[in-house]
């Protein structure tokens, strides 16, 4: 599966599959569940993972841009200066399907 096209439209970012899958995902949405270790934690020595509290201030929502990552993910880039996450086309596929598609 490859990636076609990506656009915000609105509120969202719209992706395109070379499989025929588009799928529509809400900029809050995403950025909420942004996959780095900054957002998610990340597991210590014994495996345990500490969930930091994220606080989303101003911009945090607003994408200002994106690109790719390989032919495997995205990486985007929000208006308040964060952009470590890394966005697999497999997690996006997860999210869609979480956000009643």
């Amino acid at each position: 599966m490859t990636l076609e096209n990506a656009v915000v439209i609105g509120e969202e970012l719209a992706l395109a599959f070379s499989d025929g899958r588009e799928i529509y995902l809400p900029l809050p949405m995403l950025r909420r569940a942004c996959p780095c270790a900054a957002c998610q934690g990340e597991p210590d020595a014994l495996g345990r993972v500490a969930r930091p509290h994220v606080e989303h201030g101003p911009g945090a929502f607003d994408l200002n841009r994106f690109e790719s990552v390989g032919g495997y993910a995205l990486r985007l880039f929000w208006a308040d200066g964060h952009s470590t996450g890394i966005y697999s086309y497999d997690y996006l596929s997860k999210l869609d399907s979480l956000n009643g598609a």
